[in-house]
């Protein structure tokens, strides 16, 4: 005799991870916002990180590495140049490369320590056991719908025809994808 189907409205929301995803973002962008204030916001700040690392890169490789498509990369940096916090200049082809000013050197120097309390006033109640398995599940599930974040020394270059490898652009489990 087959088993009964499952009811479908029976499944806990909490015990979907796509919600609880969604929720822990929430949570993390409101500490965020607690602890640094209304100056910067979490993907400015990784923008700006991602340019301290790999000081001189080109608009469309930090898109990629921060994860964010190249006209929202656009419209944030024009926002931090707006401030003072970054150089963009045009290189042929309508590239732009991508700088820290020394103000946003030192707005970024003020940001790193609040950032620290921010990490750990989000996994504060976590064991040490719990924060690496969350970690690495996260960086896990990022790992499969981008690539491998590159280290300055390591930027993928550009092929002639100014497009990221394969590897660069391969999706979760594809033969060209990177894993660190």
């Amino acid at each position: 005799m087959p088993s009964p189907a499952p009811d479908l409205l029976s499944l806990d929301l909490y015990d979907q991870p796509g919600h609880l995803i969604r929720r822990a973002q929430q949570i993390a962008t409101q500490l965020f916002r607690d602890v640094l204030g209304p100056d910067v916001t979490p993907v400015q700040y990784a923008i700006l990180r991602m340019l301290q690392e790999s000081p001189g890169i080109d608009q469309v490789t930090l898109a990629r590495l921060v994860a964010l498509d190249n006209s929202t990369t656009a419209d944030i940096a024009a926002r931090l140049e707006s401030k003072g916090w970054i150089h963009r200049e045009i290189l042929p082809r309508r590239q732009r490369r991508l700088s820290l000013t020394a103000e946003g050197e030192a707005m970024l120097a003020s940001f790193v320590p609040m950032c620290t309390s921010c990490a750990s006033a989000c996994s504060r109640h976590w064991s040490q056991r719990n924060r690496r398995s969350s970690s690495a599940c996260c960086a896990s599930s990022c790992s499969c719908t981008m690539p491998a974040k590159p280290r300055p020394s390591r930027i993928p270059p550009r092929t002639a025809n100014n497009r990221s490898p394969r590897s660069a652009r391969a999706g979760c489990g594809s033969p060209g994808a990177m894993t660190d």
